[in-house]
């Protein structure tokens, strides 16, 4: 059985950090895609990064609006994701979750396995 559990998130002032973490159980493929995505309340689900965990040109993709402010990793040896949060600004407050979707790219579409969520509120 499949598992992805998040942890790390709450609540911050603008221009805080968090960093969500991952972690993966019982899934055997490789190499993976994983990826980030975030719903806020009220509002369309996004993709907000994801990463290839074979790595090579392109393995990794950042929304627009997160460029230079998060960043995506992974720890494979563990099977555990990362998204290191920075500077973080009150659209940021959405629930964000983890997402596993095996040999394709990481739309939403390609999602095998989700996470519970976390939820991230940043306060002005």
């Amino acid at each position: 059985q499949v598992q992805l559990v998040e942890s790390g998130g709450g609540s911050v002032q603008a221009g805080g950090s968090l960093t969500l973490s991952c972690e993966v159980s019982g899934y055997t493929g490789n190499p993976y895609f994983m990826g980030w995505f975030r719903q806020p309340r009220g509002k369309e689900r996004e993709r907000v990064a994801s990463i290839f965990s074979g790595g090579g040109s392109g393995s990794i993709y950042h929304h627009k609006s997160v460029k230079g402010r998060f960043t995506i990793s992974q720890d494979n040896a563990n099977k555990t994701l990362y998204l290191h949060m920075s500077d973080l600004k009150p659209e940021d407050t959405a629930m964000y979750y983890c997402a596993l979707c095996g040999g394709r790219r990481c739309d939403w579409m390609n999602v095998d396995y989700l996470g519970q969520g976390t939820q991230v509120t940043v306060s002005a």
